[in-house]
């Protein structure tokens, strides 16, 4: 999700108090701690690193869905995450990897070939 900035070129006195509120929330968002992610594209994939202090690895869950990859905890976490990242390109989980080491997850995420579906017609 992205969000973009309001316009601050309005004086403050002339903003609705909504307007203000929706303001102070986007600020809270923004300015909260949130999880610190790495993310590199080189030819054959992704390489991506999220920091995911306090988790055992036998309580995450790594889903792939196309080029959507979902990160969550499971119940017995000591910590709750719940995070999904969208690549352009659709994953190949077969040849993909994941480690996680002193609170950093390291996946490095392959890139899935496209499958050539044209055949050839014979001439007669």
């Amino acid at each position: 999700m992205i969000f973009t900035p309001i316009n601050t070129a309005i004086a403050q006195a002339q903003r609705r108090p909504s307007v203000q509120a929706f303001e102070r929330f986007l600020g809270d968002v923004v300015k909260s701690p949130g999880t610190h992610t790495q993310f590199k594209e080189h030819d054959l994939g992704y390489q991506l690193q999220i920091d995911v202090p306090g988790v055992a690895k036998e309580h995450l869950i790594i889903k792939v869905e196309d080029q959507v990859v979902r990160l969550e905890t499971t119940a017995e976490a000591a910590r709750k995450y719940n995070l999904s990242y969208e690549l352009p390109v659709a994953i190949d989980p077969a040849t993909s990897q994941a480690k996680l080491e002193l609170g950093v997850l390291s996946m490095e995420l392959s890139k899935r070939k496209p499958l050539d579906r044209a055949t050839t017609l014979n001439i007669q």
